[in-house]
């Protein structure tokens, strides 16, 4: 059964970054762990190995936040920096491309400081042996030299705290991995924390938003902040224009249909993966190479961006042969479920 359906593309529901949410992110980002909503057990456990470092006046042990984008791994970072009374040095896995960079960012730390590696699983190889001397034992071994006349010497470092983020763990290498002291999975926010955190934002934004408009939008955010975030600008730019600027439910109901983000937060991508699946291929399975090159996107982006959702909500299943269409994903979607596809 074919429904019509929209296929143009968008961000607004994209956790991956974005130029535009480098712009207020800064600003609409915790500065202390009290602030921080969400990630209850994280922040509970954070909480006491600050408290424990700073009572030794020890640098915190190595982390490493992994998850789906947009969930606040950043954020953390900056908080425990914060906390930890320290400097932060932000880079990512793919700007470091040669050991001499590293070592050169490593060496212009400050005692106890951070230095965060935001997609740390695309390091290269040689970048990343450069880390494990320096992780374990605060040193790196330089080569001075060529051919029989080379020698390695060994430079001090400062001590400092190591927090890799990463939408990809399993694609850490061992050795690398084995040497953070802490690794964290980042969850899926609930209703209720987005709701908070949408409210709080709308106080620093200045935009008046009651208790059920930051419900509506904190139900189809996918689960994500940044999603949160991205569509209260989003809505409030349509109150603004169409309204007199404050949000309440009908109006965030109304701008989010507009925008054609549906009650559970999917938007056309993710409903055209779903119709695609069951129109082209009977709902199942199909591999995720073959579902990409039917809906003209990036296989590593619908496993890391889409695909983690849909699972969530129960709206595909991965199983060893290829990704299937749940029943549920047809009720969602309105269309009659064919038995005999399903066999």
């Amino acid at each position: 059964m074919a429904i019509k359906r929209t296929i143009e593309t968008g961000s607004t529901l994209n956790a991956a970054q974005i130029p535009e949410d480098h712009k207020i992110e800064n600003s609409l980002r915790p500065k202390r762990l009290k602030d921080y909503i969400g990630q209850k057990k994280i922040k509970e456990s954070l909480d006491i190995y600050i408290e424990a470092a700073k009572g030794r006046g020890e640098p915190l042990d190595h982390l490493l936040f992994y998850g789906p984008p947009g969930l606040g791994k950043t954020t953390l970072a900056g908080i425990i920096a914060a906390e930890m009374g320290v400097g932060i040095r932000i880079t990512s896995g793919p700007a470091i491309e040669k050991p001499g960079e590293m070592a050169a960012i490593l060496n212009n730390l400050k005692e106890n400081d951070v230095l965060f590696i935001d997609e740390i699983h695309r390091l290269n190889r040689q970048v990343e042996e450069v880390l494990y001397p320096a992780m374990e034992d605060y040193c790196i071994d330089i080569m001075i030299g060529k051919g029989p006349t080379a020698r390695s010497i060994r430079l001090d470092l400062p001590k400092f705290t190591l927090i890799g983020a990463t939408t990809r763990a399993g694609m850490l290498s061992a050795p690398l991995r084995d040497r953070f002291g802490m690794l964290h999975r980042m969850e899926f926010y609930d209703v209720d924390e987005l709701e908070k955190i949408i409210l709080q934002s709308a106080g620093v934004l200045g935009v008046k938003v009651d208790s059920e408009g930051a419900r509506e939008m904190a139900r189809r955010s996918r689960g994500t902040p940044r999603i949160a975030n991205r569509i209260l600008k989003r809505v409030r730019d349509y109150a603004e224009v169409r309204h007199d600027g404050s949000i309440n439910r009908e109006i965030a109901v109304t701008a989010l249909d507009l925008m054609d983000v549906d009650r559970l937060g999917l938007d056309h991508t993710d409903r055209n993966l779903l119709v695609t699946m069951i129109e082209k291929f009977s709902g199942g399975p199909v591999g995720l190479d073959t579902i990409a090159a039917a809906i003209g996107e990036d296989a590593g982006t619908i496993e890391d961006v889409y695909e983690p959702y849909l699972i969530k909500n129960g709206l595909i299943n991965r199983t060893p042969r290829g990704r299937v269409v749940t029943d549920e994903a047809y009720r969602h979607l309105g269309i009659a479920l064919n038995l005999a596809d399903k066999v």
